[in-house]
């Protein structure tokens, strides 16, 4: 385990908007780049770099603990949970399926993807299902499969009969280009092609839709996605090469998915690599965390505000109405917002 440093607080003064974060609360610093996180038993559960999968309690952060799931110094970007486990799934070729027990903590491989085009992207856990998506195949098919765990077995099922455009594929950048509605999954490409695949729970029928995002190069598209219901979406991305250009990086969409409208395109901070809505808001409230900002939105993403400049935070999810956990490079920060 490498060293861990105490709790620090910091209270700031930052903008005039409406909303600004009232304190950050340093919670974890370690030498680990951290793009996946759960909240379970009021505690932060990570995976990251280094083959290392872990926790930190919120309110208690001298209670913590760190686990080496592999020798092999794996990357994990993604990470899910169930009742009774945790899943993550390390992003190069081979692809393994690591499964840790909630109870006990002990872990195990439950499947392997040995593709030499596997890279996987995102893990999202919805309606009893795991669904995982990885760039796609050499057949370059889009390559998502949703699988359960019960009784001992790992059942996977593919959806693979939609094609995937040259240069279009997946940003493992906060394990959420993955999202759900009531009755849609939802996953976004970026690259060459920007695009999202529609999946419907109820018939398995998928469909791709178009969007007027940026694209066109390996760098840009959409890194985030996140849904209130099936009536509202919310995107956000831009290119990680050029973090300061926010032209066509921020759409939403009220009609389940099918059409994008750009919104605030000039007007804000730039590349985003994350984006939660506010829980009850039904997307009229907005968080999105970027490599240089934090920023939010109040009225369904029209608009924006920058309310922090902390850098080096890739992932962020609420706990509650007023407070958000954001991590990142060698950082977990829990932050209290004010309206």
């Amino acid at each position: 385990m490498k060293k861990l440093f105490t709790t620090t607080i910091i209270t700031f003064s930052l903008f005039s908007s409406a909303q600004k974060i009232e304190s950050f609360t340093n919670i974890l610093s370690d030498q680990i780049s951290i793009r996946a996180i759960e909240i379970y038993d009021n505690k932060v559960w990570y995976s990251g770099t280094g083959s290392i999968f872990g926790y930190v309690d919120l309110k208690n952060s001298e209670n913590k603990k760190q686990m080496v799931l592999s020798e092999k110094k794996l990357q994990f970007r993604t990470l899910a949970q169930d009742q009774n486990s945790f899943y993550t799934i390390n992003i190069e070729s081979p692809a393994q399926f690591f499964k840790i027990d909630k109870k006990t903590l002990k872990y195990q491989v439950v499947y392997k993807d040995t593709a030499k085009t596997a890279f996987y992207d995102a893990l999202y856990f919805h309606k009893n299902k795991f669904f995982a998506f990885s760039d796609p195949s050499e057949d370059s098919n889009l390559k998502l499969i949703d699988f359960t765990f019960a009784k001992g077995k790992f059942l996977t099922k593919k959806y693979a009969h939609l094609k995937m455009k040259t240069g279009e594929a997946g940003f493992a950048a906060s394990n959420t280009n993955i999202a759900a509605g009531d009755n849609y999954l939802y996953v976004a490409t970026g690259g060459n092609s920007s695009r999202i695949f529609r999946l419907n729970l109820k018939n398995d029928k998928l469909e791709a839709f178009e969007t007027p995002f940026v694209q066109g190069i390996s760098s840009q598209g959409i890194y985030s996605i996140d849904f209130s219901g099936d009536k509202f979406g919310i995107a956000v991305g831009g290119d990680y090469t050029k973090q300061n250009e926010n032209i066509n990086n921020i759409a939403t969409s009220t009609d389940v998915g099918k059409t994008w409208q750009i919104q605030a395109s000039g007007n804000n901070a730039g590349y985003t690599t994350c984006v939660k809505i506010k829980p009850g808001s039904k997307g009229k409230e907005i968080i999105s965390v970027g490599d240089q900002h934090i920023s939010y939105s109040s009225d369904f993403g029209k608009t924006w505000k920058k309310i922090s400049d902390e850098k080096g935070l890739f992932v962020c999810k609420w706990i509650d109405q007023n407070t958000v956990v954001f991590a990142g490079k060698d950082k977990i920060l829990k932050a209290k917002i004010v309206f």
